[in-house]
C-alpha cells in the first residue's frame, strides 16, 4: 500500500493519464477521423499529451487549490 503522503500527486498522475488518453483520442478522432491507422496516431499524440497534463496539473493544483477553497461552501 503507498503511503496516504502520496494520495494527492498519485492522484494527479492518475487524473493526467486518464483525461490524456481521453482528449487526445477524441482530438485525433475529430482532427483525422476514425479510420485505418487510429490507433497509431491516437498513441502518437498521447506520448505528446501525457507528459504536457501531467506538467500542467502540477503547476496547476496548487494554484487552484486556493480559489476552490475560496468559492466552496463551508458547509
Amino acid at each position: 500500500m503507498i503511503a496516504k503522503k502520496y494520495a494527492q500527486p498519485l492522484f494527479i498522475i492518475f487524473m493526467s493519464f486518464g483525461m490524456s488518453v481521453i482528449m487526445s483520442g477524441v482530438v485525433v478522432a475529430v482532427n483525422t477521423g476514425i479510420s485505418e491507422g487510429y490507433a497509431a496516431r491516437w498513441f502518437y499524440s498521447w506520448i505528446f499529451a501525457f507528459p504536457v497534463a501531467l506538467i500542467a496539473a502540477f503547476i496547476m493544483a496548487p494554484l487552484m487549490r486556493p480559489l476552490v477553497n475560496k468559492i466552496a461552501s463551508k458547509d
